[in-house]
């Protein structure tokens, strides 16, 4: 995982969030209550900003990251083996999986790039991106 990742809260903008994945280069940002508290209550992605925001014609300058963000994203457990992070990450077709604590403080990101440089075990890395990767309408059936 990568430890400590940036974040941001609610209150900020749409453009301020695009500017931290710009920054970062990463594709998605934690949303917290707080910075200094790291009591994570969502996730906002590039996908969110693309379809909610920039499709819509809407303002990134007034967009609220709480009217994009997804609320109660799925998360893992810092003790969370790493089996168990990857069947999340393939289940609900997520490319990223806030790591929090058992207060629900966030204390880093699996990333899917985190899986594919930092695993010697391709194989998982093949099925995590497959599975993501697929339509929902093949999942089901």
């Amino acid at each position: 995982m990568t430890a400590n990742p940036i974040c941001c809260t609610p209150d900020d903008t749409a453009a301020r969030v695009a500017k931290i994945m710009k920054t970062e280069d990463v594709g998605s940002v934690p949303v917290c209550e707080g910075r200094e508290s790291r009591k994570l209550v969502g996730i906002v992605t590039d996908r969110d900003l693309a379809i909610q925001v920039v499709a819509a014609g809407k303002d990134p300058n007034s967009v609220k990251v709480k009217d994009v963000m997804t609320r109660e994203p799925v998360t893992c457990r810092a003790d969370q083996d790493l089996e168990g992070a990857l069947e999340a990450m393939e289940k609900y077709q997520i490319r990223r999986l806030p790591v929090i604590d058992e207060s629900g403080h966030l204390i880093g990101i699996i990333a899917q790039a985190d899986v594919a440089t930092r695993s010697n075990e391709p194989e998982k890395t093949a099925e995590l991106v497959e599975e993501v990767s697929q339509p929902a309408a093949m999942r089901a059936g």
